[in-house]
């Protein structure tokens, strides 16, 4: 991982004085500052609301807040109306027929891929490293699991894990995952308006996973029948051992890396 943004460039906050106790805890936690009217002197907010947990950057230019929702907006209509087991990452993890692999998303982000596995019927286990993007999945999936009905059962199949994936991958514990997803940061191409809003805010956080080829080497290592790793149309497959087949699309694809036959 490239440099990130340094700590002082972020400071947790608060939408309505009824969550400023809240706040408090959470910038304890991450060890980051809490602040209320000096929040401007950051170039990023961690604030906390009657929807959650979001962050914004600041200044007059400033894209929108992000944060997760997989209970309305886009996570909810991808799952009604998203191509169920024929989406992109479906084929890429092995679903087919009665098969549903248990699936470690090495490289969670907001968590969206392992949500469309995992409405799937997919087991998925996320880890995600950058401490501000897992607390904003921590708590997407938590409003998840309270939310109730479907939304709520799919998010029970989702736990998250906070940690550094090459270290949790190399001292894994328990039954090894079938398939392990990775997307490592990359300078994306795709122009979408959500895309880029999260890219400006994300990448002064995370930067790029230079580490790739370490990623891809402990996820080979570990994953008992595939890995499957997302990358944009045109970009070099990952340093390292060569994928066994491709899997396009219009502005991504997945390079496979198959290691034994996935069966029902």
């Amino acid at each position: 991982m490239s440099d990130p943004l340094s700590a002082n460039a972020i400071a947790v906050t608060w939408l309505q004085d009824a969550y400023a106790p809240a706040a408090a805890a959470l910038a304890a936690q991450l060890g980051l500052p809490c602040c209320g009217a000096d929040a401007a002197l950051f170039s990023l907010w961690l604030q906390i609301g009657e929807q959650g947990l979001s962050l914004q950057a600041s200044g007059p230019d400033a894209p929108g807040a992000v944060r997760v929702d997989f209970v309305e907006g886009a996570m909810a209509h991808r799952r009604q109306f998203g191509g169920g087991a024929g989406q992109m990452v479906a084929k890429a993890v092995g679903l087919r027929g009665a098969i549903r692999p248990r699936v470690l998303d090495a490289t969670a982000g907001l968590g969206r891929d392992a949500f469309v596995l995992a409405a799937l019927g997919c087991e998925v286990t996320l880890i995600e490293r950058q401490p501000v993007i897992a607390a904003l999945l921590d708590d997407g999936l938590q409003r998840a699991r309270a939310a109730g009905g479907e939304v709520a059962e799919i998010a029970t199949r989702m736990q998250l894990i906070h940690a550094d994936a090459i270290d949790a991958m190399q001292n894994w514990q328990g039954p090894a995952p079938q398939v392990i997803h990775l997307d490592p940061m990359f300078p994306h191409r795709d122009k979408s308006a959500l895309v880029k809003k999260e890219m400006r805010l994300f990448r002064p956080l995370a930067g790029d996973d230079l580490d790739a080829p370490a990623l891809l080497a402990a996820a080979l290592q570990l994953a008992s029948h595939r890995v499957a790793v997302k990358r944009p149309r045109k970009a070099p497959a990952i340093a390292g051992a060569s994928p066994s087949a491709q899997l396009n699309g219009q502005s991504s694809r997945y390079d496979i890396y198959g290691k034994k036959k996935l069966e029902a």
